[in-house]
């Protein structure tokens, strides 16, 4: 009897172990063949930029959409977000947006020294975004330490070419331009793939020793810069103004002239023809002439001319231009 049960356990622990042998293999094919079919599609966003990459060598590029590669671990795919701009905070830490935001100074990033010898507090954003995503990805290994330090020596040469004036008052959209010149320029020869979009300073000021003296000068200035503003206004308003002025009174005169040119040519005129009637009748004329005279001296006063040689009723000759004329 015992050796019968060893014979049927020694059957039945066969047929388990064939049963094994057999599943396992395909288990593991199949396990294996989901892990591939898996691995071997992916997805890039509309914002990303896919990256390939063979045993860890750089192996393409793919545009937004549903791609295929060879299966995990034989190529991988990173998709970072090429369009996305980022930003570096160099002179302070943003330690919580807040509202109200709170801040934290670096002064080892901040000072730095002006191209007149006198120190300055710059605190500034770099914004920037991924330009070439293979060179970004492979030729540096932390980019914001490195875009950190390349803003900070590009700022402390640009800085170190004005003087505190500038970099307090009027420069400051100056400083930026060049900074960001200078930081493309930088990480370019880095070949770090990171297109700068731009420098902005967040704030420019003295130490605190000389703060309030700088203020007062930076005041000064604002004020200066406004009332050149403003008499150059009053400069634009008022010399138009006169120049018309200056017109209307040459016009004025042209006309004027152009009248007393006509009018004495009138007056000549009007002589010379008189002249000729003088000529012919020299007595008429003189009397004629002495009555318009007359007419004109005595404008409002009733006017009559007694001729001595008559005698009894008295003729006269009513001059008055409400008299009815002659008689």
């Amino acid at each position: 009897m015992r050796d019968s049960y060893e014979s049927e356990d020694i059957s039945l622990s066969s047929i388990m172990n064939a049963k094994v042998n057999k599943w396992v293999p395909r288990g593991l094919a199949a396990l294996l063949g989901g892990i591939a079919l898996l691995t071997s599609v992916y997805t890039v966003g509309p914002d990303e930029e896919g990256v390939i990459r063979r045993f860890g060598k750089y192996q393409g590029s793919s545009r937004p959409g549903i791609h295929l590669k060879l299966p995990w671990p034989i190529e991988s795919v990173k998709t970072p977000k090429v369009t996305e701009v980022k930003r570096v905070e160099i002179g302070f830490r943003t330690t919580d947006p807040g509202p109200p935001a709170e801040y934290e100074e670096h002064p080892e990033e901040a000072l730095m020294l002006t191209g007149d010898e006198n120190i300055a507090k710059v605190e500034w954003i770099v914004q920037y975004k991924i330009g070439n995503a293979t060179d970004y990805l492979f030729n540096v290994r932390d980019i914001k330490e490195t875009i950190r330090d390349a803003s900070e020596a590009a700022m402390r040469q640009v800085i170190g070419d004005n003087g505190i004036d500038e970099a307090l008052t009027t420069g400051k959209t100056l400083i930026q331009t060049q900074a960001k010149e200078k930081l493309q320029q930088i990480l370019d020869s880095y070949h770090s793939g990171v297109q700068v979009v731009a420098v902005q300073l967040q704030d420019v000021y003295a130490p605190d020793e000389v703060a309030d003296a700088f203020r007062d000068v930076a005041s000064a200035k604002e004020d200066k810069v406004k009332l050149v503003n403003e008499a150059i206004g009053y400069k634009n308003d008022v010399i138009p103004k006169a120049r018309g002025e200056a017109a209307q009174l040459v016009r004025d005169a042209e006309a004027y002239k152009a009248e007393r040119v006509k009018r004495a040519e009138g007056d000549s005129d009007r002589f010379l023809r008189m002249l000729v009637q003088y000529k012919r009748a020299p007595d008429i004329t003189r009397d004629r002439m002495y009555i318009e005279a007359m007419s004109q001296i005595y404008p409002k006063l009733e006017k009559i001319v007694i001729d001595e040689r008559t005698e009894g009723i008295l003729p006269h000759l009513s001059l008055d231009s409400q008299g009815g004329g002659q008689k």
